[in-house]
């Protein structure tokens, strides 16, 4: 069993010293702890009451269609308040409409048959970017509906707030995206997040389950590369049956491009 931890740890130290909490893998981990995302929220909310109750990580949210979503940290606080955290590193995946989709997605698994409107619970989207996402140079943005004509809030307790990491200045916010970047937890500003990167990082306990963790990523990277082959293998046998009956005038080309998903031109150059 320690000849087995010490070449798995062999295999990943170099990875998971690399690790932040910008990384979804390692972030996933350290806020299963309430505390640290309790952190987290009272820093981006500026409220020194919230006490977070329930966290998930890595929840996967559908739609009726089956479409899904899966959240890095999903929190429920003492007030019955949920709290969707999304770190994201690419700007696309923090589009304002995966906000909006985010937000509904939330709301629709949130409410049960029979539920009145008024017992929707208040909910936040919390997306932590790498870059300045809306472009205004500011460390955070607070998004909630108006009425356009008066300028007042339109209270239906929905918020989605973006968080700016790219500004680690000396204020408790610019702190905390210093922390999000270090990879080391003795630079960390906030204890509570130090002592759990240090778990994860240093403990033999804590960099067990992240070697276990990267060896199921591992797996799963080998699974979907099978798949993926055997559906490029699908997609190539689909496209040269479409060929073969615009060959013979059964198909249009138009109608060939649309059942293939792609335009006439892209078509025409198999042709």
């Amino acid at each position: 069993m320690e000849k087995d931890f010490e070449e798995r740890y062999r295999k990943y130290q170099s990875k998971i010293q690399k690790f932040c909490l910008m990384d979804d893998t390692f972030m996933n981990k350290v806020f299963e702890d309430k505390k640290c995302t309790e952190l987290v929220l009272r820093i981006i909310l500026d409220r020194d009451d919230l006490i977070v109750d329930h966290v998930n990580c890595q929840l996967d949210i559908k739609n009726l269609q089956g479409r899904s979503i899966r959240t890095d940290i999903l929190a429920h606080d003492s007030k019955n308040v949920i709290y969707n955290i999304e770190v994201q590193n690419d700007d696309a995946g923090a589009d304002p409409k995966r906000a909006r989709y985010n937000s509904s997605l939330l709301d629709a698994n949130i409410t049960e048959a029979g539920d009145k409107y008024s017992q929707l619970k208040e909910t936040y989207i919390i997306f932590i970017t790498k870059n300045d996402v809306l472009g205004n140079g500011l460390p955070i943005y607070h998004i909630d509906r108006t009425i356009e004509e008066t300028g007042e809030k339109f209270e239906d307790e929905t918020h989605i707030i973006y968080v700016n990491s790219s500004i680690q200045d000396e204020t408790k916010l610019g702190k905390l995206m210093q922390d999000f970047w270090c990879k080391q937890s003795k630079e960390m500003n906030y204890d509570v997040l130090a002592e759990r990167v240090s778990f994860f990082k240093e403990k033999k306990e804590g960099v067990n389950q992240m070697c276990e963790i990267l060896d199921e990523v591992k797996e799963e990277g080998k699974n979907e590369g099978r798949l993926e082959g055997r559906k490029e293998g699908r997609k190539e046998g689909r496209l040269e049956t479409l060929i073969e009956l615009v060959g013979d005038g059964t198909l249009s080309i138009l109608k060939a491009a649309e059942m293939a998903n792609m335009s006439e031109e892209e078509l025409k150059k198999y042709l």
